[in-house]
């Protein structure tokens, strides 16, 4: 388990899904990478804002990628969540806040121009409704609505944890591009971060 924050950064860089873990036709968006500095927060006015990571965090990483709007369709946005905790009670703690938000805050300004409505989530423990990837698992789902692009379009949120490590993928859809697509990128996505997070807690740092 990283015990440092160099450590942590590095599993996390070695963890978060890249272009091709999507899927074809996927690439990077700008900015690719979040600043490592700062870390969401929901605010009381259900409003994401970025603060400093707490203490409990030793790193995070966001990568942005998407399919490029083409042929009449608009494009499909994809994002990877890596952040590794102090200890897996914290990760626990992430895991529970996050469905929290879902229930307190159904509706949510992602960003300017941005936001989600109807948002629904669903836990998983290992070996519970098909999670058999994870210590644990959530999902969540709503509709996304974009000033540049409008809606209301597919949404949805996956998020899992490996001790002391949650990889989450997000994806949102546009004009032409079916919530199956986006689901399947997800899935591939999801999945490739997960396999590399469980191989990089068994190597020794």
């Amino acid at each position: 388990m990283p015990k440092t924050s160099a450590a942590a950064e590095r599993l996390a860089r070695a963890v978060a899904a890249v272009p091709v873990n999507w899927g074809p036709g996927f690439v990077k968006r700008d900015p690719y990478e979040s600043d490592p500095g700062f870390w969401p927060v929901l605010d009381t006015d259900c409003v994401w804002e970025r603060e400093s990571p707490p203490t409990t965090v030793l790193a995070t990483l966001t990568r942005y990628s998407e399919v490029p709007a083409a042929d009449g369709k608009g494009p499909i946005s994809v994002a990877a969540v890596v952040t590794v905790h102090r200890t897996v009670n914290d990760a626990d703690w992430e895991m529970a806040e996050t469905l929290e938000e879902a229930l307190r805050c159904p509706d949510q300004q992602l960003r300017q121009g941005e936001r989600i409505t109807g948002l629904t989530s669903q836990g998983s423990d290992f070996g519970t409704l098909g999670n058999l990837a994870a210590e644990d698992m959530l999902t969540e789902g709503g509709k996304y609505y974009s000033d540049e692009l409008g809606g209301p379009y597919y949404y949805s949120w996956m998020q899992s944890r490996l001790g002391p490590v949650t990889v989450a993928a997000v994806g949102k859809g546009s004009e032409g591009r079916s919530a199956d697509e986006v689901s399947a990128a997800l899935q591939q996505g999801a999945g490739a971060m997960i396999s590399r997070a469980k191989s990089e807690l068994e190597t020794p740092e």
